[in-house]
């Protein structure tokens, strides 16, 4: 029987480290001269890549701390942040 190894990764919200599977990954993109963080679904976006826990605890956490910005060493827009916070939450 062969285990295949999961890389791990920290969530910038909840600073706990966990399966890369379990968590969402975020890049930062240059939209118009403004850095965005923006949801990596395949994972294939370049450059650095922050990574949060889709809960909205986790989340929150996250954007109070400005862990975005410290991620991708600069400032970031997080307004995508919050409408996928609101979309967790069930709420628009």
């Amino acid at each position: 029987m062969s285990l295949r190894h999961q890389p791990v990764r920290t969530c910038i919200g909840c600073r706990s480290r966990d399966d890369q599977a379990n968590l969402v990954r975020w890049s930062a993109v240059n939209r118009s001269g403004v850095t965005v963080a923006e949801v990596d679904h395949r994972r294939q976006l370049a450059g650095r890549g922050a990574w949060l826990h889709p809960r909205p605890s986790c989340v929150e956490l996250a954007l109070k701390r400005k862990a975005f910005n410290r991620a991708f060493r600069g400032v970031v827009d997080s307004q995508s942040v919050e409408q996928w916070l609101h979309t967790l939450r069930g709420t628009s």
